[in-house]
């Protein structure tokens, strides 16, 4: 993998931002505020999938829209580094996309699902970052839903259910949000992303930062 981010002088690699929840609790906010804060300096990872778009929604901002079968050519053609059924639709992420940006040495945001981040986790751990936003209640989470006033009762419902199932996955990201103030809760989020790119093994330009500063001659 290609290394041309850099911090203080010092080359560093990119990160792999993985950041889920159950609808409706938070994380596709979080992740606008991280795209809109240009001290963040990440690009989002913008998924394909086979659910019809919402009227907010623009192609190839939010996701890329695609039929069934041009889904199934790519997953089938391995185009797909990671891809998931969720609410009966399909989602997925290509490859060339991630490879082409961690090549630049670009952090990468990821609104995906657990499905999605347990596929990222597997293949490429040292570069994954994961968060899993909690909302504060489960009232609290109906309440957003019924508030966001873009889907019918049922689907809903759907949510409301599948949320029990996606919550229980919680244990297997590295940071949890508890999404009870948005503000708060993007401060956290920020915060990881700092020390995370602060870690040694992300950053291998401290071999030569760390050689210079032994061979530089002591003040007279």
């Amino acid at each position: 993998m290609a290394i041309s981010s850099t911090e203080n002088g010092v080359s560093r690699r990119g990160l792999m931002l993985v950041i889920s929840s159950p609808s409706g609790a938070g994380k596709s906010s979080i992740a606008r505020l991280l795209l809109e804060d240009r001290e963040m300096n990440l690009s989002l990872s913008v998924s394909v999938t086979t659910r019809a778009r919402r009227p907010s929604e623009v192609e190839g901002v939010h996701y890329h829209f695609i039929s069934v079968a041009e889904f199934e050519r790519l997953r089938d053609s391995d185009a797909l580094i990671e891809y998931a059924e969720v609410h009966g639709n399909f989602y997925g992420t290509l490859r060339a996309t991630a490879e082409d940006a961690l090549a630049d040495g670009q952090d990468m945001l990821f609104d995906i699902d657990w499905q999605g981040a347990d596929q990222l986790q597997a293949k490429m751990p040292a570069d994954v970052v994961s968060i899993f936003v909690l909302p504060p209640s489960m009232k609290e989470l109906q309440s957003r839903l019924h508030r966001r006033a873009e889907d019918s009762v049922e689907v809903i419902e759907t949510r409301l259910h599948n949320a029990r199932v996606e919550i229980q996955k919680w244990s297997k990201y590295d940071y949890i949000v508890i999404n009870e103030d948005l503000n708060r809760s993007y401060t956290a989020v920020k915060a990881i992303v700092t020390a995370e790119r602060l870690r040694r093994d992300r950053r291998p330009g401290l071999f030569d930062f760390v050689d210079q500063l032994l061979n530089e001659p002591a003040a007279q």
